[in-house]
């Protein structure tokens, strides 16, 4: 299957509301120490929600980001992982995919513009629930009632411009 097929169809609204309910911890493959990064900006607001985010960047390894040590590598990680959650480019996911196989992870969740089907067909092969080119905070939010965290679904609805 070529990368530029149409997405599979996702978990269902279930089965993405059980993953999320039932994860503990995600390791975040690519996490940025940069506050401004969609990353970062995801892996807090999940932090926020009570899951144990697990830093994952050669780039930041042995330092700390959103107080939680970095490392190179997904297989580093100590203690078990229920998501991993990608924000690396579409052609090293199968990579990670492997190391996720590797350390008895959950789930393989592709972030948004992150699609290989190859990657997500080998996780599925291996028993991991999969998820691609959708954002774990979205869907978290969607499906928990956090949109408002960002300023989105504030319950404000006015076409008139603030003073």
């Amino acid at each position: 299957m070529a990368d530029d097929d149409p997405i599979p169809e996702a978990p269902d609204e279930g089965a993405l509301r059980r993953l999320l309910r039932e994860a503990r911890t995600i390791a975040v493959v690519g996490l940025s120490a940069d506050w401004n990064r969609p990353s970062f900006f995801a892996a807090k607001y999940m932090q926020q929600h009570g899951y144990r985010i697990r830093p994952v960047n050669p780039r930041y390894a042995g330092g700390a980001i959103l107080g939680e040590r970095c490392v190179a590598r997904l297989e580093e990680v100590d203690g078990p992982v229920d998501i991993v959650d990608v924000f690396r480019r579409t052609a090293e996911v199968g990579a990670i995919a492997d190391s996720a196989i590797a350390i008895g992870a959950k789930c393989l969740w592709q972030q948004i513009g992150v699609i290989n089907h190859d990657a997500a067909a080998k996780a599925r092969a291996a028993g991991l629930t999969t998820v691609m080119n959708r954002c774990v905070k979205i869907e978290h939010a969607r499906l928990f009632g956090g949109l408002h965290w960002a300023g989105v679904n504030t319950g404000i609805v006015s076409a008139r411009r603030r003073a």
